[in-house]
């Protein structure tokens, strides 16, 4: 056997991995998948050969992101099928274009582009009042926004429910990397939970959302919820993990903080002038 067949074998272990990590015994995947045990069987251990629309259909059964699907592909002798150019390509331009006009219609309240690992690829000037007193180091892009609301010298110390925030944000951190196994989500969690050591988890309370409350630079108490956004059924690689976070005032007293703000904080140009 060639060293180029040989090598399209691998895609068949490569999907019992993905299927261990999503804890789903053979007879799950055939649940899901309308794929009979046996057939996978001969998949996951060479003796048969899938179709790209096979390797296809059982990644998103197994809910797979797509540059690993891509992986998949390229393990068992395809093509990838889907693009990854990065968010500064020309082809998803007009896409990162209409989010960032979406940033701007939140104003006056903070809103915030985040990649798949929680660094900031742009934010409306309504951040700007979050931000100030974090170290400076922490806002050198990228700025992280785990590290930035972890970190002692970040917002950490000015989080008055910190435990609870923290507790939040570690469990979205650690349910992404069990999901992707990427070692980046991998080393992201590892860091968050490095940052909380001591740290208990907290509970909910009988609040209907987990607001964030942050104390101002001048020590005025904000309040905020938070609500996250994702692109539906993006095909491009570098554009499934994008995000927006925005956050609503939880009070009067912070609604009319930032309404007073606007009043005075320039909005961003439109882009081409």
């Amino acid at each position: 056997m060639s060293t180029a067949a040989a090598d399209t074998r691998e895609v068949g272990p490569r999907l019992r991995t993905w299927r261990v990590r999503r804890h789903f015994s053979q007879q799950d995947l055939s649940d899901r998948s309308s794929v009979s045990t046996r057939h996978l069987s001969r998949v996951e251990t060479g003796r048969a050969h899938p179709t790209p629309e096979m390797i296809l259909h059982l990644a998103d059964c197994l809910d797979v992101p797509l540059r690993e699907r891509n992986r998949l592909l390229l393990a068992g002798g395809y093509a990838p099928r889907y693009q990854d150019g990065g968010l500064d390509g020309a082809s998803v331009a007009v896409v990162m274009e209409g989010l960032r006009q979406l940033l701007d219609a939140h104003l006056p309240y903070p809103a915030l582009l985040l990649d798949d690992y929680w660094d900031v690829i742009d934010y409306n000037a309504g951040v700007d009042a979050l931000l100030a007193g974090c170290a400076a180091e922490l806002l050198e892009p990228p700025v992280n926004v785990v590290r930035l609301c972890l970190h002692r010298e970040g917002l950490a110390p000015r989080i008055g429910n910190f435990d609870q925030w923290a507790s939040h944000l570690l469990h979205q951190i650690t349910h992404r990397a069990e999901r992707t196994h990427d070692p980046r989500h991998l080393a992201l969690a590892e860091e968050a939970r490095v940052h909380l050591a001591g740290t208990r988890p907290t509970a909910p309370t009988g609040s209907p959302v987990l607001t964030l409350e942050l104390a101002a630079a001048d020590g005025h108490p904000l309040r905020f919820f938070s609500t996250s956004a994702q692109l539906t059924a993006p095909t491009d690689a570098a554009l499934e993990g994008v995000r927006m976070e925005t956050f609503l005032p939880a009070d009067a007293s912070t609604r009319e903080r930032f309404v007073r703000l606007s009043r005075t904080t320039p909005q961003r140009a439109p882009a081409g002038e």
